[in-house]
């Protein structure tokens, strides 16, 4: 990828989320699929982009770990603020603050390594779940190495249903 590609990708994907990236964690935090979001967005916004934002979310407020969860109450949270700087020029920071969290309990997860090794054997699998947990979990890219998922109540379905 030339440097005026990457250019372009990195002005796109600040564009996107200036645009709508609050509004995609919102109601990730709502429980919506990305499916779901993408068509709530006033905002054309790719549906990679919208997954992307939500794992992203998902990571850095706890409620997907890549690694081991420690046994901390704290997650950090990561948000934007506009700033007037130096010449009245406004900007970007960025804030990260310790939010507590109640404790959590985790269950591991492959989804991202079962879809790779045998995609329509996990589809099959997936049929026995309704339509907003199938999509949930088809919406996010998840990657090849086991992760860590908060046991929430989606969860809890999603594993009852598939093993």
């Amino acid at each position: 990828m030339g440097e005026k590609d990457l250019f372009k990708q990195s002005l796109n994907n600040f564009i996107n989320d200036f645009a709508s990236g609050d509004a995609i964690r919102h109601l990730a935090d709502k429980g919506y699929t990305v499916a779901q979001i993408v068509g709530m967005l006033d905002y054309p916004t790719p549906e990679s982009h919208v997954a992307e934002v939500v794992w992203k979310h998902y990571i850095d407020t706890g409620k997907v770990s890549l690694n081991e969860p420690a046994n901390t109450s704290f997650v950090e949270k990561i948000t934007y603020e506009r700033r007037q700087g130096a010449y009245e020029r406004m900007g970007m920071k960025q804030v990260v603050t310790r939010v507590p969290v109640p404790n959590r309990k985790y269950v591991v997860v492959d989804y991202g390594k079962r879809m790779y090794k045998d995609k329509q054997e996990f589809l099959q699998s997936l049929s026995v779940l309704d339509k907003d947990d199938r999509d949930y979990i088809l919406g996010l890219p998840w990657s090849l190495q086991s992760v860590y998922h908060e046991l929430d109540e989606r969860m809890e379905r999603i594993r009852r249903g598939i093993r």
